[in-house]
């Protein structure tokens, strides 16, 4: 069967949060998924979005999506593409269609002029970064991403030394 991608709508943010939740649940973080539909519905399409997100449809049927928004480099001066997330059911891997979605956001990324497509894996990952790697893609081992957030964020935030 034909994969068919699609802009996401409103009417897909039920849907969507069910898959990010199974996205989470094999990351082996459910507990960290916060986001309600309402915070989908003003962060996807409110008037100040940042991020989009795609459907990615089999037989009428949405088995997958991922979401992307635009970074900057400074080095380049010009803005890249991250893929924050790309998430196919377990129940239609296989079929191609993670490929077909990476292909179709590097495509968007060139008819954009950016000249970064980027996104993050888990260390333990082995089957995408394998799957990534094969692709051409390459491991940025020299960085080392950092996070704040929840209470140490709040925290640092309120500091003033």
């Amino acid at each position: 069967m034909s994969l068919t991608l699609r802009p996401a709508t409103r009417e897909d943010i039920p849907r969507l949060l069910g898959l990010i939740r199974e996205l989470a649940i094999y990351e082996r973080a459910e507990h960290e998924v916060l986001a309600t539909e309402a915070d989908l519905q003003a962060s996807l399409f409110g008037g100040d979005h940042t991020a989009q997100a795609l459907c990615c449809d089999v037989a009428g049927e949405t088995i997958g999506y991922a979401v992307y928004f635009y970074s900057y480099s400074t080095w380049l001066g010009k803005r890249g593409l991250y893929l924050e997330d790309l998430y196919i059911t377990p129940s239609q891997r296989g079929h191609g269609y993670g490929k077909q979605v990476l292909r179709h956001l590097a495509q968007l990324a060139v008819e954009q002029g950016c000249p970064r497509f980027e996104w993050s894996v888990l260390d333990w990952n082995q089957p995408a970064i394998d799957f990534y790697q094969s692709l051409g893609a390459a491991p940025q081992s020299e960085w080392v991403r950092y996070r704040m957030s929840s209470d140490a964020l709040q925290q640092f935030a309120r500091s003033s030394d």
